[in-house]
């Protein structure tokens, strides 16, 4: 079989075509990794809004609720106190949830970064 002749040209257009496609192929990487990290920070902001939300409506059933309850033992503002403090432990908890894993995910596409590390050795090798 005979081997196919190409004039630097010819070799340094199929290289820029080549990396062209390789760079196309990265900003797809790139979009898929972060539309991935988008949908899982969007997961954790619904915590956040789950929790305020039970944090707003349990305070003002169990506020009303356990403040009439506690009233027949207590003057009222003290029940009132110790109410809101029980709903706002319970609220504080899923706050601090949705924070945390907000803090700890990274939005950076690391997958991405990697793979275009490797591309610019790979350049590099190439055009040697």
């Amino acid at each position: 079989m005979e081997k196919e002749s190409l004039t630097l040209g010819e070799l340094f257009g199929k290289l820029v075509d080549e990396v062209k496609n390789l760079m196309k192929e990265e900003v797809d990487l790139a979009k898929a990794e972060m539309s991935e990290k988008a949908s899982a920070a969007m997961r954790d902001v619904v915590f956040l809004l789950v929790g305020g939300a039970i944090v707003y409506g349990g305070f003002l059933a169990l506020v009303a609720g356990l403040a009439i309850i506690l009233a027949d033992s207590f003057p009222l503002w003290l029940a009132a106190l110790l109410t809101g403090i029980i709903v706002g432990g319970i609220g504080y908890f899923f706050v601090r949830k949705g924070l945390g894993d907000i803090k700890r995910r990274r939005m950076v596409p690391e997958q991405t970064i990697e793979t275009l590390k490797e591309d610019r050795e790979w350049a590099k090798e190439r055009t040697k």
